[in-house]
C-alpha cells in the first residue's frame, strides 16, 4: 500500500485510476486491498472537496425530477403553484416561485426549501438607477423585475 496525499491533478488522476482498479477487484473490507481502497477513497474525497466547486441544485430541475419520481402531472402541481397557466409559467422560467409556492412545494412534494429559494433569489427586484425629479423636488425611482427586461 502506497497511498499519498493528492495535491495535483496528476496525483488525482493516478489515485482515481488506482481506486477504479481496486473497486473492480471488490476486495474484502479488512484485507490489505480493502484498507487501501478505503484510505484512497478518503484521499480522493478530500482533494475533490478542496478543488471541485459544489453544484447548485436548480429549483425547476428539482421540481421536474420530483414530478418524475412521484409520477405527477402539471395539473397535480396546481395545488402547490396555482393555475395550470401559472404552473406552465414557473416551469418554463417565465415566472419565479413565490414564498407561498415554495412553502407548499416543500410541504407537498418534499423538495428542500434551500433548493427552491434559489429561483426566488434569481428573480429578486432590482432598482433602476435612473431618477426623475418632480416639480416639487421629489425624486422618483423606477423599480423593475430582472425578468421583465
Amino acid at each position: 500500500m502506497n497511498v499519498k496525499i493528492t495535491k495535483t491533478e496528476k496525483d488525482y488522476q493516478a489515485a482515481m485510476s488506482r481506486l477504479s482498479d481496486l473497486m473492480s477487484r471488490d476486495p474484502k473490507p479488512d484485507s490489505k486491498d480493502g484498507d487501501e481502497l478505503e484510505l484512497l477513497a478518503l484521499v480522493v474525497q478530500d482533494f475533490e472537496r478542496k478543488t471541485v466547486p459544489p453544484v447548485k441544485a436548480d429549483p425547476i430541475e428539482s421540481i421536474l425530477f420530483r414530478m418524475d419520481q412521484m409520477r405527477l402531472t402539471r395539473k397535480d402541481l396546481t395545488k402547490y403553484i396555482g393555475s395550470i397557466s401559472k404552473v406552465s409559467e414557473v416551469l418554463s422560467r417565465k415566472s419565479p416561485l413565490s414564498p407561498l409556492m415554495i412553502r407548499r412545494l416543500h410541504q407537498g412534494v418534499d423538495i428542500p426549501v434551500n433548493i427552491l429559494i434559489e429561483d426566488a433569489e434569481a428573480h429578486s427586484l432590482e432598482v433602476n438607477a435612473k431618477t426623475q425629479t418632480t416639480a416639487n423636488g421629489h425624486n422618483l425611482f423606477a423599480v423593475t423585475s430582472a425578468s421583465a427586461r
